[in-house]
């Protein structure tokens, strides 16, 4: 390489005689993954996994964060300039935001779907402070980059990779509209905010965010989704809808995440080694979107027919059943290891998400040989085909998911043949291989084409 890349100019490249990236013709590219959190939360997981699988296929990556939890020395935490007008200017900006956001937003929004807006207090300081790169790679980037700073200094020559975990690129602030559709228009009158009404908040950030991609080139942004769902969500948004978009699925370390002996896994956690055990794992359990609720009702249609039933949960805030089902919570657990030994504990996996993207839990409860049972929402059905890794039931019915999962409970041998296929799917589509090289290709056809223009 010639020289190092300035943040937001992408220079070309000698091609140095160093190792390929895996289905590559050209040298790997230096990737850095941009994302508020390295470790924290479904989206960053997705994002520190994906980082993890190009390191092991020889590609130089790095993370850029806001917030670092691992001590992963490839994981760079920003670090906001320390002097006196910088601080001033931080704290006007972060002022001037929740001028805007505390008025429009509930106290009870993060129980319906958490709001955000567009803009960051660090304006521009994270441009220089960026490191050297070939491709950078957006991920979950909210509360950290702030949009009209950000694509606004985007030069003709600016490619970017921009992984979607949920909507709120082209919402009006909501990482999931919950089937309301206002971003299909200029949204305004959202149903996620306190004070709505048609030029209200949302309105704002959609019509900014608007005018920001439209000054951009098509080929500036290349979209990447994880599931079907997502991709057609951006294929029809006004904002982001004239932009390549490519779906390619999560991955996961198979070895990590793979079945374990299901009695020494009920051992280790408390669990009664003959009961009928049902998972529920959610990052935010009380999130409305995520489904617990429905969840409730549809155990309390089963719970007479299983005597022996049990529930685990895995996520942050403890859940309230409302009846007598033996529970055990197991809190908020970022180890893959105890993850694939709670998964093989159970007998089933439920999401009950009323909207979601391609949830980790459901590929890595497939990867344990754990048979799931949800709604065929989302990105949900490119994980559980239908009678061959689980089973999909009409979005929201109670019933019918309590019915699948009684199906499932009474019938263990074809549990066990779904559990059998789960892990083979798993194996054939969602290895953190395939995805490496999936994005080790999408990087280098990006450079290719720049290089032709």
């Amino acid at each position: 390489m010639s020289r190092s890349t300035t943040p937001l100019e992408i220079e070309s490249h000698e091609q140095d005689n160093i190792d390929l990236c895996p289905s590559a013709r050209i040298r790997p590219p230096k990737v850095v993954h941009l994302s508020t959190y390295d470790v924290a939360g479904g989206a960053a997981r997705a994002a520190y996994r994906l980082h993890d699988g190009l390191r092991r296929a020889g590609v130089d990556s790095s993370m850029f964060v806001r917030e670092a939890r691992t001590s992963d020395g490839s994981v760079i935490r920003f670090e906001p300039t320390t002097t006196f007008c910088k601080r001033a200017e931080r704290r006007i900006r972060r002022e001037q935001i929740e001028r805007k956001l505390r008025p429009a937003i509930s106290p009870e929004n993060d129980k319906i779907e958490p709001f955000r807006t567009d803009r960051s207090e660090y304006g521009t300081d994270i441009l220089s402070k960026l490191p050297p790169y070939d491709i950078l790679n957006l991920h979950w980037i909210a509360e950290f980059v702030d949009y009209p700073s950000f694509f606004g200094a985007f030069s003709k020559n600016t490619r970017v990779v921009w992984t979607l975990h949920d909507m709120n690129a082209f919402t009006g602030g909501c990482h999931y509209d919950l089937g309301c559709g206002r971003y299909l228009g200029e949204c305004g009158d959202c149903p996620q905010l306190a004070a709505a009404g048609p030029n209200d908040l949302s309105h704002e950030i959609w019509a900014r965010k608007k005018s920001l991609f439209d000054q951009l080139s098509d080929g500036q942004i290349h979209f990447a989704t994880p599931s079907t769902w997502l991709a057609e969500e951006v294929q029809r948004s006004p904002i982001l809808g004239r932009f390549p978009v490519s779906v390619i699925p999560y991955g996961l370390d198979l070895t990590e995440f793979s079945p374990r002996d299901v009695g020494s896994a009920r051992e280790v956690f408390g669990i009664p080694p003959k009961a009928k055990v049902i998972l529920f794992v959610a990052d935010g359990l009380p999130l409305f979107r995520k489904g617990f609720e429905v969840l409730v009702r549809a155990l309390e249609h089963i719970r007479s027919w299983i005597p022996d039933l049990h529930l685990i949960t895995v996520g942050h805030n403890s859940p309230d059943l409302g009846h007598h089902i033996p529970h055990s919570y197991l809190g908020h657990i970022n180890s893959d290891r105890l993850l694939s030994n709670i998964y093989s504990a159970a007998d089933l996996l439920v999401i009950p998400s009323l909207q979601d993207n391609l949830p980790n839990t459901v590929l890595e409860s497939m990867a344990c040989g754990t048979p799931a049972v949800g709604f065929e929402v989302g990105g949900i059905p490119d994980m559980i085909q239908h009678c061959e890794t689980g089973l999909l039931v009409p979005p929201g019915e109670a019933g019918a998911l309590g019915a699948a999962m009684l199906e499932l409970l009474q019938n263990p041998e074809r549990r066990l043949a779904l559990g059998a296929n789960c892990r083979q799917y798993a194996l054939n589509h969602f290895s953190l291989e395939e995805q490496a090289d999936r994005y080790c290709q999408l990087y280098t056809e990006i450079l290719s084409e720049r290089a032709i223009r």
